[in-house]
């Protein structure tokens, strides 16, 4: 069968990647990277980095069984690529010890059978003796199959082991698609490209491609990366990713020290105290270009420093991106018609599972639909 994936993003690439080891046509439809954000004029994606959180544990059942799903299979998508994107450096969520967000991270570990260490007060100051305060403080720690993947790399490893597999790539945004009784018409700038059915994936531009609302929010986040010298990244090796728990606003994601494209070594953290809904593609593209928000980054730097003990840092970059937020907690795969499938709803947690989330929207494009993300 002749299918198009429209977005070579998170999604897009995982489902292009099953499809082509399916035995169908497939061509991936999406652009590369922006060279400058500032003056790019085109769509954007939210994989333009190298830090994301990867683990099994999560509070939902429907997200644990994504994450285990597809840490099952980061070493096959790294074989089939050639691409490295995921280190095992464990994640620790920490919080708390009268917090039951806190607690409850023990007990679905335990009952779902996630392998997990608890460290509380002095133990966990022991155990992480770069955390700056652990007084009344409850830490659960994953070591195995928990750390982080470069979702830039990740995104490559899927499309090179879909190009592999057959996939034919088309590295141009699509413009625009249009349905008949025959097949889906996608515009491209270099032309059109014909298809029997079609997965739109394309994140936070899902919706203005499709011209309807899915019952989706985009909405604007902001990151801070701190460039560490050598010294300061010997003193804080081995340490994992971490979810601090707490209330919006006071409950920041960090991510060890990580070796970026520039040669420099960043820790990453994110965690916007309000919502800034984009609702139009040019409130996305301007976001983008106008490099985050100075005051988030500035309280996510309050936040770093009071967690981690006499951090020393070189110099701040503030980055934007994006996230999609529905109403059900669940993403939103299924079709919208005969031949329009669609695979989007990220709720800034699927970076790690995308693989399982692509599968599912190519599955959902062959006809195989859970009713339950159905949109």
């Amino acid at each position: 069968m002749k299918l198009a994936v429209i977005g070579r993003g998170l999604f897009g690439a995982a489902a292009a990647r099953h499809l082509s080891k399916m035995g169908h046509e497939v061509a991936l439809i999406g652009p590369d990277e922006p060279a400058d954000f500032a003056h790019h004029d085109g769509v954007f994606g939210s994989h333009y980095d190298e830090g994301r959180i990867t683990r099994w544990f999560d509070p939902y059942p429907f997200w644990r069984r994504m994450n285990r799903a597809a840490l099952s299979r980061y070493g096959e998508i790294a074989a089939e690529s050639g691409v490295d994107f995921y280190r095992e450096a464990g994640a620790l969520h920490v919080g708390r010890s009268d917090s039951r967000d806190v607690t409850s991270v023990g007990e679905i570990c335990a009952a779902d059978g996630i392998p997990c260490e608890a460290y509380q007060d002095a133990r966990l100051a022991e155990r992480f003796p770069y955390l700056r305060s652990t007084a009344a403080m409850l830490g659960y720690f994953e070591p195995r199959d928990a750390g982080y993947i470069s979702p830039r790399r990740l995104v490559r490893a899927q499309t090179i082991a879909a190009e592999r597999a057959g996939a034919r790539i088309i590295a141009e945004p699509a413009l625009g698609i249009s349905e008949s009784g025959a097949g889906v018409t996608i515009r491209t700038r270099s032309g059109d490209v014909e298809a029997e059915r079609v997965l739109v994936a394309a994140g936070g531009h899902t919706q203005s491609l499709l011209g309807r609302s899915l019952g989706f929010t985009v909405y604007a986040r902001t990151v801070a990366l701190f460039r560490l010298d050598a010294a300061e990244v010997q003193r804080l090796a081995g340490m994992p990713s971490m979810r601090c728990i707490g209330p919006k606003g006071d409950n920041p994601y960090i991510l060890p020290p990580i070796a970026y494209p520039d040669g420099q070594t960043w820790l990453k953290l994110g965690g916007d105290p309000v919502d800034i809904p984009l609702h139009s593609e040019a409130d996305i593209k301007d976001w983008f270009r106008s490099g985050g928000t100075v005051a988030v980054a500035d309280r996510l730097q309050e936040q770093i420093l009071a967690r981690i003990r006499d951090l020393r840092f070189e110099e701040r970059r503030v980055v934007p991106c994006m996230t999609t937020f529905g109403n059900t907690g669940l993403p939103c795969i299924g079709p919208l018609s005969a031949r329009v499938t669609v695979a989007f709803g990220c709720y800034g947690k699927s970076a790690k599972c995308s693989d399982e989330l692509g599968r599912l929207g190519g599955m959902a494009l062959l006809g195989e639909v859970d009713a339950e993300l159905a949109p």
